[in-house]
């Protein structure tokens, strides 16, 4: 089968949940692997490099954002998609989740339509992500960054960006469609060392969004911003 490619690691501490996503994923061609807990699923992930995690949030001992932490700090997962399944609806835990490199969150209780509609999209991401080249220039279609000399040139216009402008798109660009929350912005584009507040990502946001278009980067309201082509 055409998914049958694509490796999918499942992440819960329930049997009955591992049994229920396992058969209907299966079902669609995806090769499955399943793990109990947070630890297993890191050696898992090591092993199979699988292209999607589906992660529970609440477990015990390694709970999934601590799972996820580590996983992203594996040089071989860097890039893994990696979506939450929870049944908590609070802010506070997405936040938590997508400043660990979280791509998406499932909510419990979960609807196998959705579930697969879901698994397809972030494969979609994943399959679609850009590729950076020795030169260190990524290409997005109609959008070209070029790293190393901080410009951007768009539909072969050269758009020169101030340097935080361009580090700020960089990093929106480096992962279309995942958001980056504000904190997760603050501290790649301006370290510690300096302080600033929303209003400076605000600020830049809006200058990019003229140079670029409104098209591109995208608000996700109370969390952050994403990129999209």
């Amino acid at each position: 089968m055409e998914n049958s490619g694509y490796k999918i690691l499942l992440v819960d501490d329930e049997p009955d949940i591992l049994e229920f996503l396992g058969y209907n994923i299966r079902r669609e061609g995806y090769v499955v692997f399943t793990a109990g807990n947070g630890k297993d699923a890191v050696a898992i992930a090591k092993r199979e490099k699988p292209q999607l995690i589906i992660l529970d949030v609440m477990m015990p001992d390694m709970d999934g954002i601590e799972t996820c932490r580590e996983i992203r700090a594996i040089d071989g997962l860097k890039n893994v998609m990696v979506a939450f399944l929870t049944a908590r609806s609070e802010d506070y835990s997405q936040i938590a989740g997508f400043e660990v490199g979280a791509d998406d969150y499932i909510n419990k209780p979960i609807k196998p339509r959705v579930l697969l509609s879901r698994i397809a999209a972030l494969l979609r991401r994943h399959s679609n992500s850009p590729e950076e080249d020795l030169n260190g220039k990524i290409n997005l279609g109609g959008l070209k960054i070029d790293r190393e000399k901080y410009i951007v040139v768009k539909n072969d216009l050269e758009i020169n960006l101030p340097k935080k402008e361009f580090e700020l798109l960089a990093l929106l660009a480096s992962k279309p469609g995942k958001v980056f929350t504000r904190e997760v912005i603050l501290d790649s584009v301006w370290g510690d060392d300096v302080v600033v507040g929303d209003r400076t990502i605000d600020v830049h946001i809006r200058k990019l969004r003229e140079k670029l278009g409104e098209n591109f980067i995208k608000t996700v309201k109370g969390i952050g911003y994403k990129f999209e082509f």
